[in-house]
């Protein structure tokens, strides 16, 4: 995989094309998925191993996509520390336990990496079905956006709960922080071992921080992580909501790749970036519901911009919506893989 497209641009080498993924490629936009979806519960999704390689190929057989990202969710890693996790259609991801004592955070376990075997099963199956076609993308959810969800017990506007643990209540804030990095990088690795191509981490609500607190309690885990991981070939993204402005720290965590949201031109971050720091980016998804000749003269733009420079990875800033048309998605692939620098 040192060659495909992706891991080159990743590694900030020169390639002929922008490569291309997106993130939510495989999910609520197909039907195809929704097939799927309606014959199991999403948990059961993710611990059946053929059957999350099923929706992780979705996107590499009907997109053409440059990579495939493994189907499974950010919270698995809480719910295999202990927490009572359910997705409830039309309200997402709940904890029936939350996180909000000493004595919480006491009996979550950290040495649980039996329990998500079975995410190491689907990497093997889903390699086997890529047979080296291209590459396969792990994933984990960074402390801060999971310790979020433990402690809120589910999604939040205002992350309240979680904001006043960390202001009120720093020494217990770190010490969950720290149980989560510590399982983080020992499932990352655990899926690097079971043969994924590269991995990302999502830190999806880290625009919710002041710089301080993004610095304290979000960068200093994901550096911690970023250090344990047995990277030999196998280039990091770090992502969050809010990388325009977190980026120059992020790059301080020493990731191989930036992935960046829509609100920044891309060639000016790219420029305040180090240059063996790739990104990757940065269409707003919002694009994705637009006329065509608006899709392809929104991406060729961008492409026109990033001309010349090694380290680009096309994606969107943030991952597909669920009612963007698939014909716009497959649009979208199709007019990128003809373009050449």
């Amino acid at each position: 995989m040192r060659n495909s497209l992706i891991i080159k641009a990743a590694f900030s080498e020169k390639t002929e094309r922008p490569p291309v993924w997106m993130m939510r490629q495989a999910g609520r936009f197909m039907k195809e998925y929704w097939e799927i979806k309606n014959k199991y519960s999403f948990l059961e999704m993710c611990k059946t191993p053929e059957i999350a390689a099923d929706v992780t190929m979705l996107p590499v057989d009907l997109l053409g996509i440059d990579a495939a990202i493994l189907f499974s969710d950010i919270l698995v890693t809480a719910e295999a520390m202990g927490g009572d996790l359910s997705f409830n259609q039309g309200v997402g991801p709940l904890f029936a336990n939350p996180v909000r004592t000493n004595a919480d955070i006491d009996r979550l376990e950290i040495n649980v990496m039996d329990k998500l075997q079975y995410v190491d099963d689907a990497i093997k199956v889903i390699q086997q079905r890529l047979n080296g076609s291209i590459p396969l993308i792990g994933f984990a959810g960074a402390p801060f956006t999971v310790m979020s969800y433990l402690v809120e017990g589910g999604s939040s506007k205002d992350f309240k709960l979680t904001k006043l643990m960390l202001h009120n209540e720093p020494e217990m804030a770190h010490k969950l922080l720290s149980k989560i990095a510590s399982v983080t990088a020992d499932y990352l690795n655990l899926q690097i071992a079971a043969g994924v191509n590269a991995i990302q981490i999502f830190d999806s609500w880290a625009q919710a921080l002041a710089w301080d607190d993004y610095k304290e309690f979000s960068h200093r885990y994901i550096t911690e992580i970023i250090a344990k991981l047995q990277r030999k070939d196998i280039p990091v993204i770090s992502f969050c909501k809010g990388s325009s402005v977190f980026a120059p720290l992020m790059a301080e965590a020493k990731p191989d790749v930036i992935s960046i949201d829509w609100n920044v031109d891309l060639l000016d971050i790219k420029k305040r970036l180090p240059s063996n720091i790739a990104v990757q980016g940065n269409l707003d998804p919002h694009i994705l519901y637009a006329d065509k000749k608006v899709i392809k003269q929104r991406i060729y733009a961008l492409f026109d911009r990033m001309k010349g420079e090694n380290g680009f990875i096309f994606n969107l800033g943030h991952g597909i919506m669920p009612d963007i048309p698939f014909d716009n998605v497959k649009y979208a692939v199709d007019i990128i893989k003809e373009y050449h620098y």
